[in-house]
């Protein structure tokens, strides 16, 4: 430029400028890239160089397109054209015009005129004299806008020529392009070389030097679509950190649409209607509209969710959900349509709420699994308010048909739980009709449809762990307690790696299965014996319990959810100050708040049930319910298990395993010897761990084989991520994710830990943490705390469950025997007593 400026030579000047500009711009510079084309723009105007200010134009449109200023970036396609008019005809010209339009159907894109945009962009895929960086581009964009409509094979077949295209130009055309095809192949079902696209883009973004804006919001669509809510959020706040630093208004207002999607679907409400809002002005400012009516519907969703959607909301939303469906918006029309009619039901406006159902429910045929998980809660809901139950259940059947085969698509018992999510409230419109039928057997097998389907897939077990995995753990274990900062953000990426890797596995290596046969009440009955079997469930905020006899089965109605979860999180408070006395005078009032919350649940959840005193329970829990105590509200022996299918399976198995007894103290627990030593004289020829020995290396193969198992250590709690729950063992801490990819499941098995059956509930049935991950693995009963425990109190109440284990009772009385020994009137026996419970029928 600076040689062109010297020789006076003003067509390589302005052509020089407008390459520095893109220059700037690939940076996300655009006021810098504004400036320098305004330069050359008045250069060649000044020349009379129609080709010039045509590619000037075309350029500048980019820029500004990214600025938020759509409008006048629209004036600079329609300046490039005018200036084309003047230029002399070939195949110079035919190329920029091409250009132009190809820029047009790229605006028609970001305004959301989809179907304008493809007809654009398949009409100049034809054309023979686009260079390969034009092509691309296109080819780029056309699968995504096919996508966009649910057509995910047409999409990868223009994708994968955007790919050997780009690919030929280098790792800046690629790096996006790789993106697209990631994104794409995982709306399609894809999802393994999905996520291995997304792996090898952030590398061709980083070797490229480009920011990862762009990356981050594809990444935190699809985290969103497999409900990683987390891994979501944190991608789209990336993205709009990234585009808010570079000033790209319009793909910033985008990804803050993405935040507001990801916090409604999260349940928080409030960041939901901000960050909506905030979004739908600045698309407003861009002159966005079909984007705007995508944003507002968010907000009003959330209105609507807080009881604070007005009546005029209705209209509007049904006004955004025909300007999406004009512009070829398929998730957003059918999730427009979907907000309408939740507004007009609402409003008792039935005839245009089975309007605007049946409008979603069409529309969502031929989506994405999520589309048509929509859908299907249209039908649900459209029948519902025309009173046909039958159409009502026939729609959540067939949802739920179609998400369990998504579901088994996926490679891992995490993705597979949390997809169950997109499910959940087919499951409670379902639960609802079934339980206005009046059958207790048929609202049963209703509620184990939705119960624990990702734990009833076995995995096989993997291979052993990777030597970077146990480089990892040897690592934890040299920098424990140091608490540095850069052992801390280590743990967290490698965590994350892990993680990644397991999402990203061919499900043909995991083995899942589509079928799933859930258990009748005949089947039950007859495993149940004199038992009693419990079914907990939630419709409309309010609890219901199915009971089953061996004479008969019944529905019990329940209170209110809300006072359940209340006294449930009293009493865990209750039991942490126990397990951690400071003062007499604190103990004392835990204690009394303590007391008086298990006969507030006992009051609330059992004692209506009509059960005898004398009946040995076994529980299905739902949601939060799992953190119950349950052995402290009954008077009998009582297990529990994350659905009536599973606890039918435990019980199917019955032959003890050859690997006999493993005894395990982990590292620097009070009172860990004493027990495994006091267990080793109960079982002679046990092998037995200690401390030092107790290594993952050592412990999970023994646990394999073994028919009881028995892991005195420290246990820690990942609510947020409960398949990095831990274990604390010699060389460091082993996961729920290692120990269930290691097969590492005894047949019987006590966790003498804290927090080892403290399992995390997801929406849809699904329960996800140290016990669930032994049962599925085939494990048949577990023995395990819902809290802290005092160490050395618990050696009394192990010892005494192992007596009785010897003396051939099953878990479920063995530890309701042991409680009876324990000394309730100290903190830390009455936690003990309190916390521990049986899962499982062994």
């Amino acid at each position: 430029m600076a040689a062109s400026r010297a020789a006076d030579d003003l067509p390589a000047l302005a052509w020089s400028l407008r390459a520095l500009a893109w220059a700037h711009r690939s940076q996300w510079d655009h006021g810098t890239a504004d400036r320098l084309l305004a330069e050359a723009l008045r250069l060649g105007r000044r020349l009379g160089d129609g080709l010039l200010v045509a590619h000037v134009c075309m350029t500048r449109h980019a820029v500004r397109q990214e600025m938020g200023r759509p409008h006048t970036a629209r004036r600079d396609l329609e300046a490039a054209l005018e200036a084309l008019t003047r230029a002399p005809a070939g195949d110079e010209r035919s190329v920029a015009e091409a250009r132009v339009r190809i820029q047009q159907a790229t605006s028609d894109t970001n305004a959301g005129r989809l179907e304008r945009a493809e007809r654009q962009f398949r009409e100049l895929a034809r054309h023979p004299l686009l260079t390969d960086t034009d092509r691309y581009k296109l080819l780029n964009n056309l699968g995504f806008v096919i996508a966009q409509r649910g057509a995910y094979d047409d999409a990868l077949h223009w994708i994968e020529q955007a790919v050997e295209v780009a690919a030929r130009l280098g790792p800046a055309a690629l790096a996006p392009v790789l993106a697209s095809r990631a994104w794409i192949r995982v709306q399609g079902g894809g999802l393994a070389l999905g996520l291995r696209d997304f792996e090898e883009a952030a590398r061709v973004y980083a070797a490229a030097g480009l920011p990862l804006g762009e990356y981050y919001a594809e990444y935190s669509d699809t985290m969103a679509d497999l409900r990683l809510l987390p891994e979501a959020a944190t991608a789209a706040a990336r993205a709009v950190e990234e585009f808010e630093a570079a000033q790209v208004p319009l793909m910033g207002a985008e990804a803050r649409l993405r935040v507001a999607e990801i916090a409604l679907l999260g349940g928080d409400l409030p960041a939901a209607r901000s960050h909506g809002e905030a979004a739908a002005a600045a698309f407003d400012r861009q002159r966005r509209g079909t984007w705007r009516d995508r944003a507002l519907l968010v907000a009003v969703e959330a209105r609507r969710l807080a009881g604070d959607a007005t009546g005029s909301e209705l209209a509007s939303a049904r006004r955004a959900a025909a300007r999406l469906e004009r512009a070829g918006s398929l998730p957003g029309a059918v999730q427009a349509h979907l907000v309408a009619g939740r507004l007009a039901m609402d409003a008792h406006r039935d005839p245009v709420a089975v309007q605007e159902l049946e409008r979603a429910t069409r529309l969502a045929a031929g989506g994405s699994i999520v589309v048509r998980m929509r859908g299907k809660v249209a039908a649900a809901l459209g029948a519902a308010v025309l009173d046909e139950p039958t159409r009502t259940l026939a729609a959540c059947r067939a949802g739920l048909r179609d998400l369990a085969g998504h579901r088994v698509g996926l490679p891992t018992m995490e993705l597979r739980a949390l997809a169950s999510g997109h499910g959940a409230e087919l499951g409670e419109i379902g639960l609802g009709v079934v339980l206005r039928q009046g059958s207790a057997a048929r609202a049963l097998e209703w509620m184990e449809r939705t119960r624990a389907a990702a734990l009833l897939t076995r995995s096989p077990a993997e291979p052993a762990r990777s030597s970077r995995t146990r480089a990892r753990r040897a690592r934890l274990a040299t920098a424990a307690g140091s608490g540095t900062r850069e052992a801390v953000i280590a743990d967290v990426e490698d965590e994350a790696r892990e993680r990644a890797s397991s999402w990203s596995r061919d499900v043909e290596e995991v083995g899942v299965s589509a079928h799933r046969q859930v258990v009748g009440v005949g089947a039950l009955r007859d495993l149940l014996g004199d038992r009693v079997l419990v079914e907990y469930g939630r419709h409309g905020g309010a609890l219901v319990a199915v009971v089953v006899t061996r004479s008969r089965s019944r529905v019990v109605h329940l209170g209110d959810e809300v006072e359940v979860d209340a006294q449930l999180r009293a009493l865990l408070f209750a039991l942490r100050r126990l397990a951690n006395p400071r003062a007499a005078a604190s103990s004392e009032a835990a204690r009394a708040s303590a007391d008086l919350r298990v006969r507030e649940l006992r009051r609330l959840l059992v004692e209506p049930l009509g059960v005898g005193l004398d009946d040995e329970l076994v529980v299905v829990p739902d949601g939060s319910l799992h953190g119950v105590p349950w052995a402290a509200l009954h008077a009998a022996p009582v297990a529990t298990a994350p659905s009536a299918t599973l606890w039918a399976r435990t019980a199917s198995h019955s032959a003890p395993r050859a690997g006999g007894t493993v005894l395990v103290a982990g590292p620097e627990l009070d009172g860990a010897d004493e027990e495994v030593a006091a267990l080793g004289v109960l079982h002679p020829g046990a092998t037995v761990l200690g401390p030092r020995r107790s290594t993952a290396d050592e412990v999970l193969p023994a646990l394999a084989q073994a028919d009881l198992g028995h892991l005195a250590c420290h246990g820690t709690l990942r609510a947020d991520n409960p398949m990095f729950s831990s274990l604390a063992l010699a060389d460091g801490p082993v996961t729920v994710q290692e120990l269930h990819a290691a097969g590492a499941a005894p047949r019987r098995l006590v966790l003498a830990s804290c927090h080892g059956g403290a399992d995390v509930a997801f929406a849809g049935g699904e329960v996800l943490g140290l016990v669930s991950a032994m049962l599925a693995q085939g494990t048949d009963g577990v023995v395990a705390s819902i809290a802290a425990v005092p160490d050395v109190e618990a050696v009394d109440l192990m010892v005494g469950l192992h007596r009785r284990l010897r003396a051939g009772d099953s878990l479920a009385h063995a530890l309701h025997t042991a409680r009876e020994g324990v000394d309730r009137q100290t903190p830390g026996g009455y936690v003990n007593w309190c916390t521990f419970g049986v899962h499982g029928a062994a």
